[in-house]
C-alpha cells in the first residue's frame, strides 16, 4: 500500500513497505528537467545532476562514492525532460546512511570551480559519445524536428556552446528556481520501519526556498511540426525515426495507446517486427514506443537498415500503418497485447528500484497513484473500438522525420 506524507515545508514522502525484502530503494525526484531551461542554460539540468557527486561541505566526491562502496549500495541519476532523479537501492540496516549522504549532496553540494571546470569536459565527451551513437542521436534529432520551437524539444545533454558556458552563478540560479520543496518528493520503497520517514521529514522538511527575482521561463504549449530532418554522417548504416502526436501523462487513455504500442512493434509477434524483420529482412532493429509529457506526447517508430533500403523500410512501416487504419485489428491481436502488456506491467514491479521509481514519478507528475489491481483491470476491460479509435487518433497527420545515413556516393 501507498502512503503519502506532506513535511511541514512542502515535500512530500511516498513509501510503499514491503515486507518480503531485505533492500530498501531511495529516490530523490526533483521537478526540474531540460523542458526547464532557458536558451542560455540548455543541458543545465543534467550538469547539476552530475555536479551533485562532486563534493559537499562534509564530503569529497571520494568520499561520497566510498561510504555508498563501503555499504554496498549503487548510488545512480538520471535527468529528463521533466524531471532529475538521485537514487539508491541498500540494504535495510543501510537505509539512513544512505539518506543523509543523499541529504547532504541534494544540499550542501559546494559547486567548486576547479570541479565544474572539470565535469565540463566529462559532459563534452558524453556528448560527443551520443553523436558517435547514431541509433540515439537519431531520437535527439526527432525531437528537434517535432518540436523545434519548444525547449522539450531540446536534448537532455544541452549543447558544447552551452556547456562551456555554465558557471557556479548559473547552477546556483537555476536550483533556487526550481529546487524548491513543493516541487521535491522523496520516493522509499521496501522494507523500511517509521523512523525512515521520520529521518526524511528531519532531513528534508526544514529547508525552504529561496526568493529570487528571476524572470520566469515562457510557458507556452508545445506544438507538434511534421518536420523532416536529414543528416550525414561517415556510418555504415541509415537509421530512420518516425514521430507521431501522442498523449500527455494526464491522457486517460494511456492503456489504449500501450496496446497500440504492443500490437505496433513492442515485440516479436507484431506488426512490424514480422513485416520488415521477418517477411522482408529489410533491418535487425525495428520498434515502436511511446513518451508522455506533462502537456504533450510522442509515438515514435524506428529502424535502422542497409542505405540502399531505407525507402523500402520507410514505404513498409507506411504500409503497416496504413493496413491498421483500413483493415483494424483482429480479437487475437488484442488479447495477446494484454497479456503481453500486464505481464511486462507486473514485471517491472519485482523490485523495490521499480516500485520507488514508479511512485516518485507519478506523485510528482500526476499526484495520484493507482494500484497495481486497478491497472490491471482497466487493461483486461480495454475494447477493440477504443483500441481502433487510438490507432486512427496516433495517425491523423504527417509524422516528423528524422533521418542519419552515410553520404551519397
Amino acid at each position: 500500500m501507498i502512503q503519502k506524507h506532506v513535511c511541514a515545508n512542502g515535500v512530500r514522502i511516498i513509501h510503499e513497505y514491503m515486507p518480503h525484502v531485505r533492500s530498501v530503494a531511495l529516490g530523490i525526484w526533483i521537478q526540474a528537467g531540460s523542458k526547464d531551461e532557458f536558451e542560455e542554460e540548455a543541458g543545465l539540468a543534467h550538469f547539476i545532476e552530475h555536479m551533485l557527486f562532486k563534493g559537499t561541505t562534509r564530503r569529497t566526491a571520494k568520499t561520497i562514492a566510498e561510504e555508498f562502496d563501503r555499504i554496498g549500495g549503487e548510488l545512480n541519476a538520471f535527468t529528463s525532460k521533466e524531471a532529475t532523479c538521485f537514487h539508491t537501492t541498500v540494504l535495510k540496516e543501510h537505509a539512513d546512511q544512505a539518506l543523509n549522504i543523499l541529504e547532504d549532496m541534494l544540499l550542501h553540494s559546494r559547486f567548486d570551480e576547479e570541479e565544474i571546470a572539470k565535469e565540463k569536459l566529462v559532459i563534452l565527451e558524453e556528448i560527443a559519445m551520443c553523436e558517435d551513437t547514431p541509433d540515439d542521436e537519431v531520437h535527439d534529432q526527432l525531437w528537434k524536428a517535432m518540436y523545434p520551437n519548444h525547449p522539450i524539444g531540446k536534448p537532455v545533454l544541452g549543447t558544447k556552446q552551452s556547456v562551456l558556458s555554465f558557471t557556479k552563478w548559473a547552477i546556483q540560479n537555476f536550483m533556487d528556481r526550481l529546487y524548491k520543496p513543493e516541487h521535491i518528493v522523496i520516493s522509499i520503497a521496501g522494507n523500511y520501519d517509521e523512523t525512515l520517514i521520520h529521518s526524511v521529514d528531519r532531513l528534508f522538511g526544514v529547508f525552504k526556498s529561496v526568493d529570487t527575482n528571476q524572470r520566469a521561463l515562457m510557458k507556452t504549449s508545445p506544438k507538434f511540426h511534421a518536420g523532416l530532418s536529414v543528416k550525414e554522417k561517415d556510418i555504415e548504416q541509415a537509421h530512420l525515426c518516425l514521430g507521431f502526436p501522442s498523449l500527455s501523462i494526464q491522457d486517460e487513455r494511456k492503456y489504449e495507446l500501450a496496446i497500440v504500442d504492443c500490437i505496433i512493434g513492442g515485440g516479436m509477434s507484431s506488426k512490424l517486427f514480422q513485416e520488415v524483420r521477418e517477411e522482408q529482412g529489410l533491418a535487425y532493429s525495428i520498434y515502436s514506443y511511446y513518451s508522455s509529457y506533462e502537456e504533450t506526447g510522442s509515438f515514435i517508430i524506428y529502424g535502422g537498415t542497409s542505405p540502399e533500403n531505407l525507402g523500402a523500410l520507410r514505404n513498409t512501416i507506411q504500409s503497416v500503418i496504413q493496413n491498421l487504419l483500413s483493415k483494424g485489428i483482429r480479437d487475437e491481436e488484442l488479447e495477446n497485447a494484454k497479456q503481453y502488456v500486464i505481464t511486462g506491467f507486473l514485471l517491472g514491479l519485482e523490485s523495490t528500484e521499480s516500485r520507488m521509481s514508479r511512485n516518485g514519478h507519478q506523485e510528482l507528475l500526476l499526484q495520484s497513484h493507482r494500484n497495481v489491481e486497478e491497472v490491471v483491470a482497466k487493461i483486461n476491460g480495454i475494447k477493440k473500438l477504443n483500441v481502433e479509435k487510438m490507432i486512427a487518433y496516433l495517425f491523423r497527420e504527417e509524422p516528423a522525420i528524422s533521418i542519419i545515413k552515410p553520404p551519397a556516393h
